[in-house]
């Protein structure tokens, strides 16, 4: 199974909405395509059609992806609650309520387990897998037993894409930086960077784009326009605004605007190449 995987600089840099927007754009090219996260800490959920509680972003992917949602597609939901406690969703089911500071001694085999079991099931019928991680990949003090980041990449042995959101300021240090926090292995998975969250005309960007790619070796893939009232919600505890809201529903042709939007500005088939030729690669090496 093929597969990308969306990893951001930081919470809230638009790795939800880009991979919902990548999970369309495969579905119109009639890839098999499923979204997957493998932790995510959110209270807004989404219940599949067998009663399975998922995180809310990953079952509006699956709309995207024009598949049904399932368990699978986010084996671990953490719900936060009072006191630094969160229930424990695994394979959309409750499991319990545990401390914070519990939780990676007491969960990441059980995580391990249902990620790996999660993997496979989901590679029995899809093609591509869109992956999403979660807040920073390099949280030094929390990598060692992480489970959302990296550690999913390698297991479903795909590449990774660094989004970064020039909104808030700090874009080139935030990118430069956590690739250099990546170890040798991690950083040899990253091949490509998309900036979101651009305000005015893309050109002006240019001389920060050849920037970028001259420091860090990698190709800008996108300079992604800021979309306000794009009408898909957003979960990250950091957004706020009308685009925080949350609907019951979303109209298909919303995943399609935010494909066709995000299309403009991507080098759509470089991508396509960066995940057909992963495993190839690999095979040389």
């Amino acid at each position: 199974m093929k597969g990308i995987m969306i990893q951001g600089t930081s919470s809230d840099v638009g790795k939800s909405l880009i991979a919902t927007a990548l999970c369309r754009a495969f579905a119109n090219e009639g890839y098999r395509v499923a979204p997957f996260k493998s932790q995510n800490m959110c209270n807004y959920t989404y219940q599949t059609k067998k009663g399975k509680e998922i995180g809310r972003a990953q079952g509006l992917q699956a709309e995207a992806a024009k598949t049904e949602a399932n368990e699978w597609m986010n084996p671990i939901l953490l719900k936060p609650m009072p006191g630094c406690q969160s229930e424990v969703i695994m394979l959309g089911d409750h499991a319990e309520v545990v401390l914070g500071s519990s939780y990676q001694s007491d969960y990441y085999k059980k995580g391990l387990e249902a990620i790996t079991l999660s993997l496979q099931k989901l590679q029995e019928k899809y093609e591509i897998l869109v992956l999403e991680g979660a807040g920073s990949p390099v949280e030094i003090n929390l990598k060692e037993k992480e489970l959302a980041n990296m550690k999913a990449a390698e297991m479903a042995d795909v590449p990774v894409i660094l989004a970064a959101d020039i909104e808030r300021g700090g874009i080139f240090a935030s990118i430069i930086g956590t690739l250099e926090l990546l170890s040798p292995q991690e950083r040899d998975r990253v091949k490509g960077i998309i900036i979101n969250k651009f305000h005015g005309n893309p050109e002006l960007f240019e001389d920060g784009k050849s920037w970028i790619e001259e420091k860090t070796g990698l190709p800008v893939l996108a300079v992604l326009p800021y979309i306000g009232q794009h009408g898909i919600p957003v979960e990250d505890s950091l957004s706020d605004g009308p685009a925080a809201a949350h609907p019951e529903t979303v109209d298909d042709s919303k995943y399609d605007e935010l494909s066709e939007a995000m299309l403009k500005h991507l080098e759509w088939e470089k991508l396509k190449e960066i995940v057909f030729s992963w495993r190839k690669q690999n095979e040389m090496a």
